[in-house]
């Protein structure tokens, strides 16, 4: 501008000047107030978002709960506080904005809302607050107290509540000077920077919300895939094996919750209701040798729907022992003319499963046998089966056989030389026995020879002495030794001939 006296054209230049920067002014205000409204909107739209999107986690918070109370009812209980303590806090600031704009003909047009009266009527009394702007502040104070209750004071939100609702002094960067949070924030203002402000703590709370609820299930989650709850589970084609066998097999990992509970099992086609501490408690019995399967199903609540689990596992039941297996290699011996009581089988398969053939064998209850061996020295017994894992198994057993041992002559059941006297010997019969014979045979004597010195021998048929044998035993004196020989005798019931009875002897004692 030109300095000193002005002419009437310069004065109107500097007119036009001033009018424009005033026009230029109340532009840029009535911009910044339609900024400030467009910016409001914006907020109300994303809070109606975050709100719905809110509802959806609190619904899935509340099916957790129902599915698995032992794990969610716990979160549950602490989101429906912060659900409740946000919800009051978000309704007090909707009626305060709606007292705001009452007055408000157009509640879109922005640039009308330059008014500053009445929210500095509203919360200002003075130098002081009015009971509305008091009523603010505890809102605001106990929103967050509470909150930070309820979450823990060691809960990683408590600097988030603490900063978003902070009701502190608000100190000027330039002046340094101190300034009452609600003064700094709201008086003067005008009503549409307050309006946005408003709606600017209600997107804070439902923010809020979302971090603390997605973190509580997010939390939860997190919990369960930690690898500190898993073990690993060997899990093995089969639970029998032999010497030799090779071993294949897998180890996975599996997690461990003791809180876990199913809405049902079902084990073998049957309900089972013994579940405790997040496993399934098998007490079952073994049952009947062989391989048996334990399969089932376990269901869980998800979502509103059962969820089926399957599991499925084999093992194996082999004959328990009762006694120790003790085998005399050189002692592997059946005898001809008898029937030889035998026992076979596998360990680890059933009876019913076990096949054994040889000449003469002939099986007669479960795993027990008789051999009845033919001509030969030697019989070979044959034994197969099928181990639990379906391998075919082959076992040959080789018996040497043997003849029935020579039996030996008796009298009163004495062997070789018996004292008795002769009246007694008349009429005692003559016997046959094998003494430490591992079978009690019935021997049956036919017929045999009796020989007293000075006579000659004499034949007799049957058991006891013949009137002939009698003649010849009454020349008999004392001292003398009668000789019973040429015994011949046979097993009663089986056409088996014995090769040679041992003689007996007597001597007289009067």
């Amino acid at each position: 501008m030109a300095v000193g006296k002005m002419n009437a054209r310069q004065k109107m230049i500097n007119l036009m000047y001033l009018v424009f920067i005033a026009m230029l002014a109340m532009q840029m205000d009535k911009e910044v107030l339609s900024a400030f409204g467009y910016t409001n909107e914006k907020l109300s739209d994303n809070n109606i978002s975050t709100a719905e999107k809110n509802v959806l986690a609190y619904a899935n918070l509340d099916t957790k709960a129902y599915e698995q109370p032992e794990k969610f009812a716990p979160l549950k209980e602490k989101a429906d506080k912060v659900k409740m303590l946000s919800f009051t806090y978000y309704q007090y600031l909707s009626v305060l904005k709606s007292k705001l704009i009452a007055d408000v003909e157009k509640k879109d047009d922005y640039e009308q809302m330059d008014k500053v009266d009445w929210l500095d009527n509203y919360f200002f009394k003075g130098e002081g607050y009015t009971i509305e702007g008091q009523a603010f502040l505890d809102n605001m104070n106990s929103y967050r107290t509470k909150m930070i209750e309820v979450l823990g004071a060691s809960s990683k939100f408590v600097p988030l509540l603490q900063k978003r609702f902070s009701t502190e002094d608000v100190v000027n960067s330039e002046t340094t000077i101190s300034v009452a949070f609600l003064k700094a924030r709201y008086e003067g203002f005008p009503m549409v920077a307050s309006l946005t402000n408003f709606t600017q703590i209600q997107a804070d709370i439902k923010n809020t919300e979302a971090d603390i609820i997605s973190d509580l299930l997010g939390g939860q989650l997190e919990t369960e895939i930690s690898m500190t709850n898993y073990n690993g589970i060997v899990n093995l084609q089969k639970n029998a094996y032999y010497p030799g066998d090779k071993i294949e097999g897998s180890v996975v990992l599996g997690r461990y919750d003791p809180n876990l509970k199913p809405s049902r099992v079902m084990l073998n086609g049957e309900k089972y209701d013994n579940f405790k501490n997040g496993s399934v408690v098998l007490d079952l019995r073994a049952g009947s040798v062989g391989e048996k399967d334990i399969k089932g199903t376990i269901y869980f609540m998800e979502s509103g729907k059962e969820v089926p689990v399957p599991f499925e596992t084999t093992y194996s039941v082999i004959s328990k022992p009762n006694s120790a297996v003790v085998s005399a290699d050189k002692m592997n011996v059946v005898y001809r003319g008898l029937q030889n009581p035998l026992t076979i089988s596998i360990p680890g398969v059933p009876t019913n499963l076990v096949k054994a053939n040889a000449p003469g064998l002939r099986q007669i209850k479960g795993s027990s046998y008789m051999l009845s061996p033919g001509a030969g020295d030697e019989v070979t017994i044959s034994v197969s089966g099928r181990l639990p894992d379906g391998q075919p198994i082959n076992t040959p057993k080789t018996f040497r056989v043997k003849d029935i041992p020579a039996a030996m002559g008796t009298v009163r059941e004495q062997y070789g030389t018996v004292r008795m006297p002769k009246s007694g010997l008349a009429n005692t019969p003559v016997g046959a026995g094998l003494p430490d014979f591992l079978f009690d045979l019935d021997l049956q004597v036919t017929s045999f020879k009796v020989k007293v010195p000075g006579e000659l021998a004499i034949i007799v048929n049957g058991t006891k002495f013949s009137a002939a044998a009698k003649k010849a035993l009454a020349k008999a004196r004392r001292g003398d030794m009668i000789n019973i020989f040429d015994i011949k005798a046979e097993i009663k019931n089986s056409s088996y001939n014995l090769k040679k009875v041992l003689p007996v002897s007597i001597e007289l004692t009067n």
